[in-house]
């Protein structure tokens, strides 16, 4: 007896090889070019850490400095400041200057939308 192939067992794989060029084409026209590809899978592999997700939850409230969200997730202040700089780089975060004292908050409104979507497709 013959084992059967893994694309005959597979239930997430097609049983027959047609390629549909019309869909190949129009995926190609759509995509992002990759210099932004390559900057959003950066953005996302940044989020996928726990510490900065929390951190970036904790601003969607408003803004917060290092102190604030070092008490808040039970960091040092070192640890915060690091992962903040990392956040910063991405445009996920910005600050101000208020005296000695740096308040941070999301860049923009686009931040809380990834994280409201995420949510909102997790909890369905």
């Amino acid at each position: 007896m013959v084992a059967p192939r893994q694309s005959e067992t597979d239930p997430d794989r097609c049983h027959v090889r047609i390629v549909h060029m019309n869909r190949v084409a129009k995926a190609r026209s759509e995509i992002a070019p990759a210099r932004e590809l390559e900057h959003l899978a950066r953005i996302y592999n940044l989020l996928g850490n726990p510490t900065r997700l929390k951190i970036v939850m904790a601003l969607k409230s408003g803004e917060m400095c290092v102190c604030d969200l070092a008490a808040f997730i039970g960091l040092s202040e070192s640890a915060v400041s690091h992962q903040l700089r990392r956040l910063k780089d991405l445009a996920l975060v910005r600050n101000r200057r208020a005296g000695q004292v740096l308040y941070y908050t999301l860049d923009d409104d686009h931040v809380s939308d990834l994280l409201e979507i995420g949510l909102a497709h997790i909890r369905e």
